[in-house]
C-alpha cells in the first residue's frame, strides 16, 4: 500500500482498550516510545487489530491512522 502519508512509524501493539463506539489502540515504536491511536470499534474489528501485532502508525495532521 502506497500513502501520501510521510510519517509512518512501525511498532508493535501493546495494548487495545474497546468501548462502545471507539477503540483506544497503544503502540510502542521503540525507545520507550508509546503511541496512542483512537479509532472506532468497528476498525478494531476489520484490522482484527490485536496485541503483539506489527502495525504501522500513519500520522497526517494531527490523525493518527493504523495500516496493518
Amino acid at each position: 500500500m502506497k500513502l501520501s502519508a510521510r510519517n509512518q512509524i512501525k511498532g508493535t501493539v501493546v495494548s487495545v482498550d474497546k468501548g462502545p463506539v471507539t477503540a483506544k489502540v497503544k503502540i510502542d515504536v521503540g525507545g520507550g516510545t508509546i503511541i496512542t491511536s483512537t479509532v472506532t470499534t468497528e476498525t478494531v474489528d476489520d484490522l482484527a487489530l490485536a496485541t503483539g501485532d506489527a502495525v504501522t502508525a500513519i500520522i497526517k495532521s494531527s490523525d493518527v491512522i493504523i495500516g496493518k
